[in-house]
Parts: C-alpha cells; sequence; structure tokens
C-alpha cells in the first residue's frame, strides 16, 4: 500500500496488554495505532524510523512508542536472524490510576513522554530487556506486575533521547499520514534506483512544482537531500556490518564512489572509510547512534 497504515490491534479477553515477537523483516509496515508500544528487537543492525526522526541502530534497540506516532517496523530489511519483543498497551491501560495515584507520577510523565519515542541505553536497556524475556514465563498478573516494574524503571532512567523534541513535528503527522506515508514508502522502494521526483509528485496528487515546495516546507529540505541522506543512513548500516565501501556505496544506489565518499563526508563529517574504522575500534552497543535525519514540519 502506497500510504501509512493505521494498524487495527486485538486483545485477548481478559488482558490489558499484548505481549508478542512480530517477524515482518520482509513487509516496509509504515504505521500508526492509537495504544502505546514498547519494542525490543536484538539485530546486527537495522533502521529505527519513528515519527520524522530516521536514524540506524546496532546489536539492539529499546523504544518507547506514545499513541499515533507513525513508525516503521524495526525489523524491516533484516537479513540475519533476530529476535524481538513487542508489547502493546489498551488505550485504557490501568484505568485512571497512572494519571491519578501518586506513586504513578513518573511514569505517567513517561507515558507522556512517550509522546515524541525514547530511545532508551546503557544499564537501563540491559535490566528491562532481561525483564521483558522473563515475561514470557510469567501468568497474566505477574506480566502485569513485570510491566509496572518496567516503565517504572524507565521512568526513572536519563539513559534515554527522545526521538522527536518537536510537537509541531507530531502535529503534522496527524493531519497528513497519508501523504507523507506513500512519499516515505516511494523513496524507501527506490533509493537505490534513482526516485524520480516527477513520478513520486504525481502519487501524491500534486504537480512537481507543488511538490517541491510542499515536500522542502515540511522536512526542511529538498526532495534530493533528503533521498541522499537517507541512502547514506542506510550506507553507514552496511558499513556496521563490515560491508566495504564500494559495497555500501553501489548497494545504495550511487554511481560514482567519489560523489559518494563526498557526501557522506559532507553529511557525517567523516569518510566512509574512517566511519568504519572508528565504528568497530570504538564500538559500544549501547550507545544511541547520533540521529542522520531531522525533519522539522511548519
Amino acid at each position: 500500500m502506497n500510504e501509512i497504515q493505521l494498524e487495527k490491534i486485538s486483545f485477548d479477553p481478559g488482558k490489558s496488554f499484548k505481549y508478542f515477537s512480530p517477524r515482518l523483516r520482509n513487509t516496509f509496515f509504515w504505521h500508526f495505532h492509537a495504544e502505546y508500544e514498547l519494542v525490543y528487537v536484538e539485530a546486527d543492525a537495522g533502521i529505527r524510523h519513528v515519527g520524522s526522526h530516521i536514524s540506524g541502530y546496532t546489536k539492539s534497540d529499546l523504544v518507547f512508542i506514545g499513541r499515533n506516532l507513525p513508525h516503521l517496523n524495526f525489523d524491516y530489511r533484516l537479513r540475519s536472524d533476530y529476535h524481538q519483543i513487542v508489547i502493546q498497551l489498551r488505550t485504557d491501560f490501568l484505568g485512571s490510576a497512572i494519571a491519578l495515584s501518586p506513586e504513578f507520577t513518573s511514569i505517567d510523565q513517561l507515558f507522556k513522554k512517550a509522546a515524541g519515542g525514547i530511545a532508551f541505553h546503557g544499564e537501563t536497556k540491559a535490566i528491562v530487556v532481561e525483564k521483558l524475556k522473563q515475561m514470557a514465563e510469567l501468568n497474566s498478573f505477574q506480566q502485569l506486575i513485570r510491566l509496572i516494574e518496567i516503565f517504572h524503571l524507565l521512568a526513572g532512567s536519563e539513559e534515554t533521547e527522545i526521538l522527536n523534541d518537536e510537537e509541531i513535528n507530531l502535529s503534522f503527522f496527524l493531519r497528513d499520514k497519508l501523504r507523507m506515508g506513500a512519499i516515505y514508502e516511494y523513496i524507501d522502494a527506490n533509493y537505490n534506483q534513482k526516485p524520480d521526483v516527477n513520478i513520486v509528485a504525481a502519487k501524491v496528487n500534486l504537480t512537481t512544482p507543488a511538490f517541491c515546495r510542499y515536500f522542502k516546507k515540511q522536512a526542511n529540505m529538498t526532495f534530493t537531500d533528503f533521498v541522499n541522506q537517507y541512502r547514506i543512513d542506510l550506507a553507514k548500516n552496511l558499513l556496521m556490518q563490515d560491508k566495504n565501501v564500494t559495497e555500501a556505496c553501489y548497494a545504495v544506489g550511487f554511481d560514482s564512489l567519489s560523489y559518494f565518499n563526498k557526501l557522506f563526508n559532507k553529511i557525517t563529517g567523516q569518510n566512509p572509510s574512517v566511519f568504519k574504522k572508528n565504528w568497530f575500534n570504538n564500538f559500544q552497543p549501547d550507545l544511541p547512534l547520533v540521529k542522520t535525519i531531522r525533519q522539522v514540519v511548519n
């Protein structure tokens, strides 16, 4: 589908949350839902695309996603084996207790911050991941208690990264989910084949000049610049998977190695060979990657 999808989530009778391990790596599932979602994934390297934030993750990722915040499935394009745990909460999870009970004040604040998406790292991630994995062996009531413990830990952590820190970005996505979803899906499907601005403009029912104005206003960059940054981010993931520079260059759609090196250096501040060397010399799996694409939506 060439549009963002509304995921309709069903829950088992008597359950206020859903605990499962989806596998969608061959599907571009750019979607949103009314429920909060906690996602953990173990993989060599993948793409984190939440709201207007696009970046890479390596080894593992732990993200708490707020209501109606568009995001891509975290296992998209994963080629090696991986493990994923997803917890989705009913919209009335714990009823009014979170907002009214003093004991839940910090958790209430966590849920509000999740409107922009929150990534966790360091010791917080390690402890929470262990608790998430243990939940599979617990009964429903024990799982609920464990989940509250997890949210309490996350609420008190400073090992966090807010993925979308401008509320205006999120309000835009709520207004224009379908159009931006179509644009993102087209870019993802064609980034290595020279995406044509005329084609994507037609897909969203705009003339090419109108589309260029629209996209520049929403993304604060041209369509070409956005595609190039998307390519460079994918190239970074390939380099972190030990692909060589030439392989990464051609895999993401560049015809010229010299131009790829120049653009990579412009966007990241270092050439791809240095980036790869530094990554493997200084790799610390629990440090969040620097965001490589920040849309500013007006």
